[in-house]
């Protein structure tokens, strides 16, 4: 692993070598995902939480977690923490709303999105960077999933933090017209692409600590005035004094997930191939 890649990953996420409860690890089940490459495949590990009572009669909603640096790897259960965890152990998350929870793991030495670190030593998006794999796996497996009957094609839930806040950037330029509702946090994106996500009309929150010095929050700020000089639908929650553990009040009661779930398509996504 490079120094920069090292960096990143503790500076971008919190990471420990603790494994996830027995009741999590047991809600998850473990898969992987091929995806063209380069040099040929690559095969990227995911997790997916399968609610007990959804059915054809009673789909129920996928929510899609992008995690932060910290939980790369290859280990497929590192990405459990801080969000997938806590859906299964808190009960305002997913005794309240049951739903579908993916949480794909990107490798060690890669990232969601591009990214790279600016000469104030903080990390922004890198609007040269092209799609990445870990992003077309990512979306290879929503649409699999988004044709089981069992899920509700009308309310696939973005959400990702740090890293994988600008990973949920990424998605929504990528896919503008996909989810019915997006939750970016403490990340950034790249504000050229304001037009399109705003036409897309997704509903968005974005929530980030306005003492965060690892991602500045005007990274945020500039996605959110973009989008909203467009005419798209973007709400916008700093947290004063707060660093970059923005995730622990967004996900937490009296954050952004009652309102996450308040949120539907119009009509059902149909999803093509990535």
């Amino acid at each position: 692993m490079s120094i920069r890649s090292l960096i990143a990953g503790v500076l971008l996420g919190t990471s420990t070598s603790a494994g996830a409860p027995p009741e999590v690890e047991a809600a998850y089940e473990k898969g992987e995902i091929e995806v063209p490459v380069a040099e040929g495949t690559r095969t990227i590990p995911y997790r997916l939480h399968r609610p007990e009572d959804a059915s054809s009669d009673e789909p129920r909603p996928l929510v899609i977690f992008l995690h932060g640096a910290g939980e790369r790897g290859d280990d497929n259960q590192s990405q459990l923490r801080h969000f997938p965890d806590r859906w299964i152990r808190e009960s305002h998350l997913g005794r309240r709303h049951p739903a579908h929870v993916l949480a794909v793991q990107c490798p060690r030495d890669r990232s969601w999105s591009g990214m790279m670190k600016g000469e104030d030593g903080t990390w922004r998006q890198d609007t040269s960077a092209q799609s990445t794999p870990e992003l077309r796996a990512v979306m290879k497996k929503v649409t699999e999933l988004s044709k089981d009957p069992s899920v509700d094609p009308t309310r696939l839930y973005l959400t990702g933090l740090s890293m994988g806040g600008f990973g949920s950037w990424a998605l929504l330029e990528d896919h503008p017209e996909t989810f019915a509702a997006a939750v970016p946090i403490c990340g950034g994106g790249d504000p050229s692409a304001a037009k399109i996500i705003a036409e897309g009309g997704t509903p968005i929150w974005n929530v980030h600590g306005d003492a965060d010095r690892v991602i500045l929050v005007g990274q945020s700020r500039a996605m959110v005035d973009g989008i909203r000089g467009e005419g798209g639908r973007v709400g916008h929650t700093e947290l004063p004094g707060v660093g970059h553990d923005s995730w622990s009040w967004a996900y937490g009661p009296g954050g952004v997930v009652e309102w996450m779930f308040a949120q539907r398509r119009p009509d059902p996504v149909s999803l093509d191939g990535p």
